[in-house]
């Protein structure tokens, strides 16, 4: 029932409400909804550089608070691929071809998920993915998996589908489908992808090197400028990369070759930004 509502529902009017909402910085509005969620939720403000959960102008200032400089020990870079985020596996592993699985019985194209630009589309096949989710009581800060130099960002618009496992198994091609945002690096000629996927009361995307992505008046595939940038196109791993207002998706792309995955990963393991998901094999 609540896959069907999704498709009833204004997703993008709605979830702009709800951005504009987590954002207000009426004393009074902001605290009920922080203590709301924290009991709802009960989020480890132990780990954030702030724990007061009060202490924010907003709800979004809180939701996407920092985490103290120690919180996330990285793991060795230079041979592992680190975790871009905090969250739950949803699926990982082979590039089937083009294919990359969603949950049993969906799948989806690489060429898709990057809104069909066919050249970035065949450094990945065959290549290696993992699909993590945040859940709202996750650290929302999305961070390099690796040195690398960003080549490109797109914005993609799309539906805001919730991403929970429940609407990742009954709506086809849902990664495919929603808004998201595509930066594509490169470290020393290997490419990989990091892929923020909007969603359902997702009030927008933001990127260190553009601020605030989406969403967009215009609802077209659009690449974005890489002049004027907030910060350098070059990033070591474990920077920040950017981050969600309201939770979602993260999907990494590697080519063939370049990793293996951790054996004990698995749909369902909890991962938490900086340490090993894979090891180097290039």
């Amino acid at each position: 029932m609540f896959t069907v509502l999704q498709y009833l529902l204004p997703q993008h009017s709605l979830s702009r409400l709800v951005g504009a909402a987590c954002r207000v910085r009426v004393r009074w509005f902001k605290n009920l909804a922080i203590r709301w969620f924290v009991r709802g939720y009960q989020p480890q403000m132990g780990d954030a550089l702030q724990p007061d959960a009060q202490s924010f102008a907003s709800f979004n200032e809180f939701f996407t608070r920092a985490l103290r400089p120690d919180a996330r020990p990285l793991a060795d870079s230079s041979r592992k691929i680190l975790c871009p985020v905090d969250g739950t596996v949803s699926e990982l592993g082979t590039i089937e071809q083009d294919r990359l699985l969603q949950a049993k019985g969906h799948h989806y194209t690489v060429g898709d998920l990057l809104a069909g630009n066919t050249q970035w589309a065949a450094r990945f096949t065959g290549g290696e993915f993992a699909t993590i989710y945040l859940a709202p009581y996750n650290y929302h800060r999305i961070h390099m998996p690796a040195d690398g130099e960003l080549l490109e960002t797109w914005y993609v618009p799309g539906r805001l589908f919730s991403v929970n496992r429940g609407t990742a198994d009954s709506v086809p091609r849902l990664f495919a489908r929603n808004e998201r945002v595509v930066c594509l690096f490169e470290q020393q000629q290997t490419p990989f992808a990091v892929i923020l996927v909007g969603a359902l009361n997702v009030g927008s995307m933001d990127t260190v090197w553009h601020g605030n992505v989406a969403p967009r008046r215009s609802r077209r595939v659009r690449r974005l400028a890489d002049t004027g940038l907030l910060a350098p196109l070059t990033a070591k791993a474990g920077n920040e990369l950017g981050r969600f207002n309201m939770g979602s998706t993260v999907i990494l792309l590697l080519p063939r070759g370049t990793c293996r995955w951790r054996t004990d990963l698995a749909p369902g393991s909890t991962v938490r930004m900086g340490e090993a998901l894979a090891d180097r094999l290039s």
